[in-house]
Formats: structure tokens, sequence, C-alpha cells
């Protein structure tokens, strides 16, 4: 097609765009100027009746109309996407250019160049830009109509929520291959009104009328705004019709600049958790952290990258990024850089085991928080012959970081725990507990340092975790594996962890284990079906199929021992664990012993040893893995 070709010529000229747009309006205003002299002074007296020196006027408004154009940044948008905002940002050049040239003409005392056509110009110049414009958008809109409406692959659309986000939507998406056929939203004032062109149909209650949705292919939620029970329930309703659901991104995404409203997604467990935000007392948390220098190990890990994120945002004076992996040290340095620009950042790799290391590396930097993020987490891979890197990283390098944190004068070392520690059934488990022990001896015994521990479960999207698998199961068809159709875990999602994590080092004394409010568990098998719905599937389509308990997997998680008991604290989602069973240097240097011994022994004796060093640690019997389908 003519169109296509065109797009592709233009593409081409991208890098040359603003200057090729910038030439054409030119073009324009000259052409208006000229149909200015027509219409002051007729066909047959406009090119013979003007003043010899009319050429140089014409330079003169050229090169004024160039200069506020570029000012108020017109080169920068494309012709084919024109919106409203673009013609009232070319009122408002168009005004102040013909402003400036009048004053200009009129103080040079060119009296020939009639004071019509001066007053008359950006008028008809502001009709010509926008006509262009116009024009150019209704071709192109036009032409992606012809190229997908005989096509199956078409997306039409019924936005769900007519507000602020919904309209925002219809701007961005309907040239980018989106018809939106219409909204829902269940406010009476907005029914029967069209937003954008498009129709509000009426309430949400229609999505159960199939008759209505019969030309829809998506569904898109635009209630960035709303509360976690409103969203859970309008998704409800979605997933019923079996169509694709997407969203706008949310409140925090588009509050932190990660993404734009007319950024469709596919829908997270945590769209889904329904989940009210995390309300932190910032004044605590900037006080901790802001004009402080903070440093995070595994900083490039989920957790250790979304700390730092959220540790960027309060301002501190330095943050020292400590990760083993290149990559992941390179990918989070970049886009802390990319995002806060003014913000000094230490790039360090380097090994938690490695107490020489580490002892120069805090003695240097000298920080007055420590983050302590670096772990082995996957249940699984630390069961068999990796059991010994779980104890020498997780314990040794916890007591390590801890230690090289007490001896530089750090004010606070916050350990990153999980739920995996209470009653541990597997060697990460157990290898975290003792993590928590290590921090419990050195809060008694190095007082010029608060040591903290935060436990919670799992955290929807970290690495490791089971919802990336079930997307990528689901991408390619099926099935989804669950372990067991009664196993059930917590979650939140990871920004909620973070904050909480932060709060929570804000509010400690030192020896205290912190337990996050994970709200009621879930159950996996349940999640994996919510996902099917959302995606447009069935269970017939994507089937879920069991395939047994892995080795050290329990089916339900604690965050609290049988023994222990919790305090409240000043916020509803923290909780303080107070924890029986100190442990005093003995059992430390039997664990330093373990860790340095154990290397080449099989995971039976590091399971042995980890239970002589963790009494409650009792190692699960090998599961039985049969395989059953829904």
């Amino acid at each position: 097609m003519i169109w296509t070709a065109f797009d592709r010529t233009l593409d081409r000229l991208r890098p040359w765009r603003q200057a090729l747009v910038l030439l054409a309006d030119l073009a324009l205003v000259a052409l208006s100027w000229n149909f200015t002299y027509v219409f002051r002074l007729g066909f047959e007296r406009w090119l013979s009746a003007r003043p010899d020196y009319d050429g140089w006027v014409l330079v003169g408004v050229l090169t004024v109309y160039a200069a506020v154009l570029t000012l108020a940044r017109v080169p920068r948008a494309a012709w084919r996407y024109a919106s409203f905002p673009e013609v009232q940002r070319l009122t408002g050049a168009c005004a102040a250019a013909g402003l400036i040239c009048a004053v200009g003409v009129l103080m040079a005392q060119l009296s020939a160049v009639p004071r019509a056509v001066l007053a008359l110009h950006p008028v008809i110049t502001l009709m010509v830009l926008a006509l262009a414009r116009i024009l150019v958008r209704i071709a192109h809109e036009r032409a992606r109509a012809l190229r997908t409406g005989g096509d199956g692959s078409a997306k039409r659309a019924l936005v769900l929520g007519a507000g602020e986000a919904g309209r925002l939507l219809i701007a961005g998406i309907q040239h980018r291959g989106w018809t939106v056929l219409g909204l829902l939203d269940d406010d009476p004032r907005k029914q029967g009104l069209r937003m954008a062109g498009v129709p509000v149909w009426g309430p949400l209650s229609l999505l159960a009328d199939a008759r209505r949705l019969a030309d829809v292919t998506h569904l898109i939620l635009a209630m960035p705004g709303a509360s976690g029970a409103v969203r859970r329930r309008v998704l409800d309703l979605a997933a019923q019709t079996g169509l694709p659901v997407l969203t706008v991104p949310s409140a925090d995404e588009l509050r932190d600049g990660r993404s734009r409203i007319d950024r469709v997604r596919d829908i997270e467990p945590e769209d889904v958790l329904g989940r009210e935000p995390v309300q932190l007392d910032e004044s605590a948390v900037a006080g901790l952290i802001s004009g402080r220098t903070v440093l995070v190990t595994g900083a490039g890990g989920s957790i250790g990258s979304e700390l730092c994120r959220q540790i960027a945002r309060f301002g501190p004076a330095r943050l020292v990024l400590l990760e083993l992996s290149e990559y992941a040290l390179y990918a989070i340095e970049q886009e802390l850089s990319e995002r806060y620009p003014h913000l000094p950042l230490e790039r360090l790799i380097g090994d938690v085991k490695d107490l020489p290391f580490l002892r120069t590396c805090f003695a240097r930097h000298r920080p007055h928080l420590v983050f302590h993020a670096a772990a082995y987490k996957h249940v699984p891979l630390m069961e068999g012959d990796n059991a010994w890197l779980a104890l020498r990283n997780n314990a040794l390098g916890t007591h390590h970081a801890a230690l090289a944190a007490a001896e530089a004068g750090v004010e606070r070392f916050v350990l990153i725990s999980t739920d995996k520690a209470v009653n541990p059934t597997n060697v990460m488990g157990a290898s975290k507990r003792a993590a928590e022990m290590v921090v419990s001896h050195l809060a008694a015994t190095r007082p010029g340092t608060r040591f903290i521990a935060v436990r919670f479960g799992n955290v929807l999207g970290s690495s490791g975790s089971v919802i990336p698998k079930f997307k990528d199961q689901i991408a390619r068809g099926g099935p989804i594996t669950v372990t067991h159709p009664e196993i059930t875990r917590y979650f939140m999602t990871i920004p909620e962890a973070s904050q909480l994590v932060l709060q929570a080092s804000a509010l400690a004394e030192s020896g205290q284990v912190f337990v996050l409010d994970m709200g009621e568990p879930i159950r996996i098998a349940d999640l994996a079906r919510e996902l099917i719905r959302l995606s447009g599937h069935t269970e017939a389509e994507i089937p879920i199929v069991f395939t047994g308990l892995r080795p050290g997997e329990k089916l339900y998680e604690e965050l609290l021992a049988d023994a222990d008991t919790t305090l409240p604290t000043s916020h509803p989602r923290l909780r303080i664990a107070a924890l029986r069973g100190a442990v005093g240097g003995d059992w430390v240097r039997r664990m330093l012993e373990a860790a340095d011994a154990l290397q080449a022994s099989p995971p039976d004796r590091v399971r042995q040893a980890l239970h002589e060093l963790v009494p409650e640690y009792a190692p699960a019997p090998p599961a039985a893995a049969p395989v059953s389908a829904t």
C-alpha cells in the first residue's frame, strides 16, 4: 500500500524527523503568508501590490516562527499522532510568533506591509498547521483500519473504567493497532457519555452479557488507583468472560516512572492478590536513610535490587552496591544511574564469604546501614550436592558480613530472612535459621551495632518463584506443573516486601526479628487456575499436572514457630517475634568449623551437621512424585 511504503520511508528518515517536521511547518507558514495577502488584496493584486522588501520580511517571519516552534517543542510531535494538546501548543506558538512579528514590523516602520496581514497571518497559519496534522492523522488511521480490518488478529478492546486513566489509555493505544469499542464503569454519571469519542456502554455487570462482548477480543482494566478489593472484584468478573485480560500499569509503576498509562501489560499475580498498598511512615524512613551511606549485599537480586530502588527514593548520601554476579550488578547500576543520575553509586563485585574483602570494603566506605540480601534461596537446588554451599553462603556469609559491619561501626545491620527458617524441613530454611541465630548472637555481643532480621514469605516475581515458571508454561501451551493440590504459600509483592523491610529497619531495636503481615496463605493450584483464566484460556486448554512434593518441600509454611510469640509495633503490617534459644560463642565456633570442614562431605552429612546446629531442623522424608492432572 502507498501508506505502508510512506511509513517505511518515514522510518528511514527518523534520525532527521524533527528537522524535516520543522521545515514542513515553515513551508506552511510561508504558504499562509501568501494566503493572507490573497485574502487581504485579492487575487489580482496579491503579488503586484506587495512592497519590494516583502521577501526579507518573510525571511524574518520564518526565522521567528522557527525559533518559537522549536522552543515550544512542536517539531518533536509526530503528525500522525496529533491530538488536542498538540493544537493547544500550536495555538500558543502561533500567537507568540505573530505578536513578535507584528511588533518587529511596526518598530522597523515597514508601513507598506498591510496591518491586516500582520493580524490575520497567525490565525491562518494556525488553521493550516492544524489542518495538515488532522489530514495526516486521518490518512494514517484510515490506512491502519484497512490493514487490520480484514485480519483475524485485529485487537478490539473493551476498557474497564471510564476515569482519567481510561481517557489517556484510549488516546495512547488507538494508533498501535487497537480499536477501543467501548468502556464500562459503575458510576451512573458516566454511563451513556462518550470519552475521547468512545461510548461508555454501562456498568461492569454488562461483562456477564455474552452478546455485548461478541466483537470484543480483549478486556483492559484501567483502574490504577482503585483499591485491591475493587480490582479483585473487577478481575473476577473479567475472568468469567473467557477473554484475555490486560491492565494499565499500577499506581506505583506510574508514580515511580517505571511505565506509562498506555503501556498495557498482562495481569500479574500481584494484581489479583487484593492487598492494599503499604503505607510507609516516610518521615521515619527518610530520617534513617537521607544523607547516609547505605550498603546492600546481593544488590542485583530480586529483593536486593528492589531495596536499592526504594532506598534511592529517600536520597542517601551514597549507595554501595555489593554483588557477586557481574551482569546483575551492571543491570541495577544502569537502572539506578538512569533514574537517579545525581545519586553517588559505588559498584563492588565481591563475595560475602570473603571476610578480608568485606573488612576492607566496610572500612573504606563506612556505611551507616547495611541490608544483607545476599543468599541462596532455591529450596530444591540446595538439597543435594549444593547443601554445603547453602550453609556457607547463608550462614557463614551472614556471619562475615555482620562481623565486618560491627567492626566498621555500622549503625544498623538488617538480615533479609524467610518463613522457611521456621521449623525448617529443608537445607535452605535451616541455613537461614542459622543466619538468624548468628545475628542474635552478634546483637548480644556487639552492642555498638543494631542487628535486625526481617522474615517474610514468598515474593511474587522473584527469581526462582513459581510465577515466572507458570507464565512460561502458559505461553508454551501448558501444562502447568504444581507439586501438590493442597500446597499453600504466603505471598507478597517485591515492592511491598522491600518497603516493609525499610519500615522495620526504622523501628527496630537490636536483636529483634520482624515478621511481615503476609495476609492469608494462597493455594498454589488456585493461583495457577487464576493465571490460566486471565490469559483467556481454560483448564481444558492449559491443564494442571501435579508432580509430587520436591525434596525439602512442605505443604504449609509458617511465619512463626510454635514456641514463639509476637508483639505488636506501631506499624499494623509489622510484628516482632520474641524468639527463644539465644546462642553463645561456642555455637558460632561450631558453625564456622562446619562451614569450612564439610566441603567434601555428602549431603546427608551436611544435613546432620545442620540439625546439630539448628535443633528444630527436621529434614523432610523423601516425597513420592505421583503425576496426576486436573
